[in-house]
């Protein structure tokens, strides 16, 4: 689906990524770790052809690939609901209803509880695990191949990190997406990602978690001692 050979990103006489070398097959979970400032932003962008890169990069041909952003801010007073929202990529007011369903918003399954608690709520208006459920499910209504994913989680509470990640594992399951993401959450990309990239401009480690997780990639990446308690699956 994504094969990334020597993939460089320089910006002037300044190097922020060097080297970088892997690939991604359909129905994998790739996570991006490493330290502020390490390159992780800037591997999406190459990954989204925003910014010059040396080296190769292949995807598959005709792949639809959606990015879901870390901060997504709406003023409260902004007169756009969720329902209006949806709207700019569908007018399928029933795909829109069992989209919003899929990403867990609303357990309720009447119409009219939907349209009157869900669409019409203004998005400024929304929690921050609504806000990330909502763009989860914009990010899905046009049926994409693979999603970008940064730090989907940001600003959410460690309760509802987990849920978004079940979320997220579960519409993969069903959807049969490929997913690449930036965590800063070492446990919960040892629990959900199948490959794990260390970046700290160049590439400290690659492949299974847990299998390259381990204290001296970790002191490359981080510096120093990192404390790591791995979760059971």
């Amino acid at each position: 689906m994504l094969t990334v050979e020597n993939l460089g990103v320089r910006f002037g006489e300044h190097e922020v990524l060097k080297d970088l070398n892997f690939f991604v097959q359909k129905g994998d979970i790739l996570a991006i770790v490493g330290p502020n400032g390490s390159g992780k932003s800037v591997l999406f962008r190459a990954l989204m052809n925003l910014v010059p890169f040396s080296g190769k990069m292949k995807w598959t041909e005709r792949l639809k690939i959606n990015y879901v952003p870390q901060k997504f801010f709406v003023d409260a007073e902004l007169p756009l609901s969720v329902g209006e929202f949806m709207e700019f990529k569908t007018k399928s007011r029933s795909k829109i209803i069992e989209t919003l369903k899929s990403v867990g918003l609303t357990e309720h399954h009447d119409e009219h509880h939907i349209i009157h608690h869900i669409l019409n709520r203004r998005l400024g208006w929304l929690s921050g695990g609504q806000m990330q459920r909502v763009l989860i499910a914009w990010s899905i209504l046009d049926n994409p191949d693979v999603l970008l994913f940064d730090e989907p989680t940001s600003g959410i509470d460690v309760g509802g990190e987990e849920t978004i990640y079940n979320l997220l594992r579960k519409i993969k399951e069903e959807r049969s997406l490929t997913i690449i993401l930036i965590s800063h959450d070492l446990n919960i990309v040892y629990k959900y990602a199948n490959n794990v990239i260390c970046l700290n401009k160049k590439m400290i480690c690659y492949g299974q978690p847990n299998e390259v997780l381990d204290p001296t990639a970790l002191a490359k990446l981080y510096g120093g001692e990192t404390a790591f308690y791995k979760h059971e699956h």
